[in-house]
């Protein structure tokens, strides 16, 4: 019998995807999985002198304190550290990164499934409406911050103004108060994002059956009911897709802290990807930049595992 003959099309097709892939993801994760080992300060000098790294677990020895030199995990064992400079840069930058998911993610989620459900009409400017929603997604990140450096400014900022209306009448600097700073990256963040997420839920709106919905309503069940019970199980491929992205988003996102918060507060604002870029071309910390690149990686790779995983498990338990 003759055996099949390969058919090598598709797989040519598919090289220039793979090369890039290893290219621009593969290589540059294993490339600072490598290089979290090492401490390299290129801005100090380079001289010899007794241990300058003030890393736990690395020997005094004669080092360069500009590097480069193999600490192995010492990044890793000063970020849980009590005392040391990165365990507390470490903690604080986590912390404010949870917060910032915690408050970007659901609320876009939630407020562009609403905004789906609004616009999924077949009325006359409709299309009208679907874009203003859609707009803000359009805006760089950077032009977003700058417009709400003007909503965010004391006296007649139209936030102030908008808290005024309902009896607040303290004006406050968004952006350098401690307190209220990285809320303010928050609602841009809500703001900028619910309208992208709302395209796919749209898509999947438009992709239910209409017999469902028409059986439903032939049995007596209310709009509500059809929502809780027809269209969020329906579009929970849609969830899941939505907010895998939207959590890898928001660990991506700092171009709006780095117009809005730069340097405006100490630290009560600073997110993980904010503090890689602090510490790889402000501080030249590269060793510290690398280590906290490979703990995002991995939080991000945990929390999408979680996520299909549970998704998936409630499909086949339904």
């Amino acid at each position: 019998m003759r055996r099949p003959r390969i058919q090598w099309l598709p797989y040519m097709l598919l090289l220039p995807t793979l090369y890039f892939v290893f290219l621009f993801t593969v290589y540059p994760t294993f490339k600072v999985l490598s290089d979290s080992r090492i401490y390299y300060h290129p801005s100090r000098p380079d001289r010899q002198i007794l241990t300058d790294l003030k890393l736990p677990g690395v020997e005094e020895a004669m080092r360069s304190i500009r590097g480069p030199n193999n600490v192995g995990l010492a990044y890793f064992r000063a970020m849980i550290e009590p005392d040391s400079p990165e365990g507390e840069a470490f903690r604080q930058v986590i912390g404010n990164t949870t917060l910032y998911v915690l408050g970007t993610v659901p609320i876009s989620m939630i407020l562009a499934l609403l905004f789906a459900l609004l616009v999924n009409r077949k009325v006359r400017g409709i299309g009208i409406a679907r874009l203003a929603l859609f707009y803000p997604t359009v805006l760089p990140m950077v032009s977003a911050a700058t417009i709400w450096l003007f909503f965010f400014t004391p006296d007649y900022g139209l936030w102030n103004q908008l808290f005024k209306f309902f009896g607040y009448s303290g004006p406050q600097n968004w952006v350098i108060n401690p307190k209220l700073a990285l809320w303010s990256l928050i609602i841009v963040a809500i703001w900028k994002n619910a309208g992208y997420f709302m395209i796919f839920y749209l898509a999947g709106l438009q992709g239910l059956p209409e017999d469902v919905y028409e059986a439903a309503a032939l049995d007596g069940a209310n709009w509500f009911t059809q929502l809780t019970r027809i269209t969020v199980p329906l579009l929970r491929r849609t969830t899941l897709f939505v907010s895998v992205i939207a959590i890898i988003g928001a660990f991506q996102q700092v171009e709006h802290a780095l117009v809005m918060t730069y340097e405006l507060v100490s630290g009560e604002a600073d997110l993980l990807l904010y503090e890689i870029y602090q510490q790889r071309f402000i501080q030249q910390d590269y060793g510290f930049a690398n280590s906290l690149t490979v703990v995002m990686i991995a939080i991000l790779f945990v929390l999408t595992l979680a996520n299909v995983f549970l998704t998936e498990r409630q499909e086949y338990d339904n």
